[in-house]
């Protein structure tokens, strides 16, 4: 497959700048760059979704012309979201031939056979899923599993994933790269697109590094390293991956006396101060979430104290966790962190309406002066204050979160995952504004299953294991190896 001279413009940003890119049968090439570089636009046009502006795409040296998703599909080019595009009321097989039930004239669909074919295709991918089991039931891998055989109906040539183990357990990945690698031996090329680095030395045979609408180089993933490749992404040097700050700890702002409930958080307690990043670490499911989520309120507990400043806090709902200052920017910013079909003027005024409401009238100027200031210095990239968080990267997007809890004039920042799924260059910015903020005197909670983000962003760690506290790291204890053999201590 080549694509020439493509080139895709949007109101007020050209996504893509007469790029030209080509893969090989059998390939498995990472696609690179920071969000909004124009990785997902480049294979949208690819799979129909999207039309350019100008170009061609080439199939085995001939020139095809793909209005949809269908002629896509019929050239052997499939595309796996992020975000599943599976119909969860409905059966594993008949999301697999979902547009195929029947055949020819015949009205009737033959569900033996369908769920014959939807078995093998499942077994072939090393799997064992009840294909009439409904789509909900699954897990994410599970799902994945599913977005494979998908393609795999369609008896596609070249499958294109978009950040594939986003969900994904370790377990859960090495068993993913086992389908990728037998993709690649039956000469399906896969092209994967995936912000964690190690992922791509790992899996891929070579690297395309975009930046801007442009194609900066592509190279064998065994001639470069994890810096050039960041160098190149962020086009300058990458001196170091967490920025430096002086820590100037004052008070303690909260408090947290023996919470439990849910059946996940037991008996906790810990402090926050002023000024401090406070990094929770843990395995999966260990109830660092559930715990962040009675603090903010969006969890009731059982039992247990919540002081603020020194003062007990009832927080039983949001509305209680907003008023007593502290804002939740939550793990899953798609789905319940941002409404995306609202502009970014409405998702960051939201948290203080009152703000920008007097004497009962919304007053527009007013909210597009404070959203303006958060633009500026967050460095939010977008074309307009009426832009749709739907075209917005993700990066920006979680930007925006931050910038709604900073309106609401929260002191308490409490961060879950904070970089999930956005690239390198994003997450320095994020790290900055988070050493800016504490600066101004405000506190962060930090969770994140990248162990190294939070030995490198927090001043003290809290370990958790099966919803209790196992241990609190400081100083020279915050180290990878103390923090996995506190969080397996047994009780």
């Amino acid at each position: 497959m080549e694509m020439r001279n493509i080139t895709k413009a949007f109101p007020g940003v050209v996504a893509l700048d007469n790029i030209d890119f080509c893969v090989e049968a059998g390939e498995v090439r990472s696609l690179c760059g920071e969000n909004g570089a124009g990785k997902s636009t480049m294979m949208k046009i690819l799979n129909g979704i999207l039309q350019a502006d100008s170009g061609a795409i080439m199939i085995n040296g001939n020139p095809v012309k793909i209005e949809n998703t269908q002629e896509a599909q019929k050239l052997g080019l499939s595309l796996i979201f992020q975000e599943f595009n599976l119909i969860s009321t409905l059966s594993v097989a008949e999301n697999i031939y979902l547009g195929k039930l029947t055949g020819g004239n015949n009205r009737l669909v033959n569900w033996k056979e369908l769920q014959k074919k939807s078995a093998r295709l499942i077994k072939e991918l090393g799997c064992s899923i009840d294909v009439r089991r409904k789509v909900s039931e699954l897990s994410p891998a599970e799902k994945q599993m599913v977005e494979i055989a998908k393609a795999l109906a369609v008896e596609s040539t070249i499958i294109a994933m978009d950040e594939p183990t986003s969900s994904l357990s370790t377990s859960e990945i090495k068993h993913l790269f086992t389908i990728i690698r037998r993709l690649k031996e039956s000469g399906i090329t896969v092209i994967y697109i995936s912000h964690k680095l190690e992922e791509i030395f790992e899996i891929c045979d070579s690297v395309t590094v975009m930046r801007d609408g442009k194609i900066i180089k592509t190279l064998k993933t065994a001639d470069t390293n994890e810096n050039e490749l960041i160098s190149m992404m962020v086009g300058r040097p990458m001196s170091m991956e967490f920025p430096k700050r002086v820590s100037d700890i004052g008070e303690t702002v909260l408090k947290v006396n023996n919470l439990s409930g849910n059946g996940t958080v037991k008996n906790i307690s810990f402090e926050l101060h002023k000024g401090e990043v406070l990094g929770i670490a843990g395995l999966v499911g260990s109830g660092r979430t559930e715990l962040v989520e009675m603090i903010f309120g969006a969890v009731r507990s059982d039992s247990g104290e919540i002081l603020i400043k020194g003062k007990t806090a009832r927080i039983n709902s949001p509305r209680d966790g907003k008023a007593h200052s502290i804002g939740f920017i939550t793990e899953d910013r798609k789905e319940t962190g941002l409404a995306l079909a609202y502009n970014i003027v409405e998702n960051i005024v939201i948290t203080k309406l009152e703000k920008v409401f007097k004497r009962g009238l919304y007053r527009k100027g007013d909210a597009n002066r404070h959203v303006t200031t958060f633009i500026d210095s967050l460095n939010i990239k977008t074309s307009s204050l009426n832009q749709s968080l739907l075209n917005i990267s993700g990066g920006n997007q979680q930007k925006i979160v931050i910038a709604k809890w900073l309106f609401s004039d929260a002191e308490i920042l409490i961060m879950d995952e904070p970089t999930r799924g956005i690239d390198v260059g994003a997450k320095y910015a994020i790290y900055l504004l988070m050493n800016e903020l504490v600066a101004q005197g405000k506190s962060i909670i930090m969770i994140s299953s990248e162990l190294p983000e939070v030995l490198g962003m927090s001043d003290r760690v809290l370990v958790i294991n099966d919803g209790r506290m196992k241990g609190e790291l400081t100083g020279d204890d915050i180290n990878s190896e103390k923090v996995m053999s506190v969080a397996l201590m047994q009780a």
